[in-house]
């Protein structure tokens, strides 16, 4: 019985394209990455879009396509010019992924065209391919991101957690059951509107949707309930210290190792502790006690700034540290936990450097440049 009623609901979904169809071309997003077939600015828009909200990441498809129109030429760039077009936004895997997959296509000589030869592309996965393929070449691939399991799941009621491997072999199969293969990029472009527009994750607007009238959810009042996940996300802590060490013209930098956050990125130096660390209890850091022996001042930026990530929360307090000696290779600190060795950087090419967020956050609240 719960067969059928399942499978009646999928007609159901499948008749109803036409309204979600009308409501699309009268309240879609006019995004610009909809307005090419380019594969190529299409698969940079899901990228950015990767963990991004729209409003945010359409500055930074904007800034890459002037700055890169062709796949070639974001091939041929240097790395740490695409980690500083990508600074704040965050995921910076995603930058490197897209930088060694436009790598790829620049080798092979043309964008892929099909979704196994897409798939292959490093950062890319089940859901970015089968949008670069519904999307670009209208390949009938259903799309199943997070707009897209709200609907299903509200719609046909189900309670399979979506963080599953269940859960997503479940909503995959069904996604695709419901595509309407000759249709798959409107298809798909107007069930994630729908999402992010009317089926949102609060207060959903369902007197507005076209779906309503055989969505269980509402039916039963009760599209708070879903989707269902089977796990929270564990949030970790951390303390970290930041020193600005600068003699007026130059600042002490050094780029990020892998095996942590904002790989490749630059920071200053860094201090980090299990837990809040008071400044004499800093002051004694084996990193600072060769820089404090000479005549320096030590002032507080910031203060218990929290920055939180999708699984840590940063409390950060950052100082400046000024000397009147000239910074040089040998007044660098160096210790065991410093993997990647610091450098003197002049003070105005500071904004040539990708830096993580949280420490941009600092720069612009202290207004650190005006101050020296």
């Amino acid at each position: 019985m719960a067969s059928f009623i399942f499978t009646l609901l999928s007609l159901l979904f499948i008749i109803m394209f036409s309204p979600l169809l009308t409501w699309y071309q009268q309240n879609g997003r006019d995004l610009p990455w909809r307005r090419t077939k380019d594969p190529y600015k299409i698969w940079l828009s899901e990228i950015i879009l990767q963990q991004t909200r729209v409003e945010q990441g359409m500055d930074y498809y904007l800034r890459f396509t002037e700055a890169f129109p062709t796949v070639e030429l974001l091939a041929s760039a240097d790395e740490d010019e695409v980690m500083r077009l990508w600074q704040g936004l965050g995921y910076y895997s995603r930058a490197r992924n897209l930088h060694e997959a436009a790598r790829q296509v620049a080798s092979r000589g043309t964008f892929p065209t099909s979704y196994a030869e897409i798939r292959m592309l490093k950062g890319v996965g089940d859901y970015t391919a089968a949008a670069i393929a519904s999307f670009a070449y209208d390949l009938p691939h259903a799309v199943v991101d997070g707009n897209v399991y709200r609907v299903l799941s509200r719609f046909f009621g189900i309670a399979t957690p979506i963080d599953t491997t269940a859960g997503k072999h479940q909503f995959s199969a069904l996604a695709q059951e419901i595509l309407p293969p000759k249709h798959a990029a409107l298809h798909n472009q107007a069930i994630m509107d729908l999402g992010a527009l009317i089926c949102t994750p609060r207060s959903p607007q369902c007197t507005a949707c076209p779906l309503a009238d055989a969505c269980i959810a509402h039916a039963e009042s009760r599209t708070e309930d879903f989707p269902v996940k089977a796990k929270r996300t564990q949030v970790r802590t951390r303390f970290l210290n930041y020193i600005f060490i600068t003699d007026g013209k130059n600042i002490l930098l050094r780029r990020r190792a892998k095996g942590d956050i904002w790989q490749g990125l630059y920071e200053p130096v860094l201090i980090e502790t299990d837990s809040e660390c008071i400044l004499p209890d800093l002051t004694t850091h084996p990193l600072l006690t060769p820089l404090l022996a000479s005549d320096v001042t030590l002032t507080p930026l910031v203060a218990d700034m929290t920055h939180k990530l999708s699984h840590q929360n940063l409390r950060t307090w950052a100082y400046l540290l000024r000397t009147s000696r000239p910074l040089t290779s040998d007044s660098l600190p160096t210790t065991s936990d410093a993997v990647v060795p610091y450098s003197v950087i002049p003070l105005c090419d500071l904004n040539n450097y990708a830096l993580p967020r949280l420490i941009t956050r600092i720069v612009e609240q202290t207004e650190f440049l005006n101050t020296l």
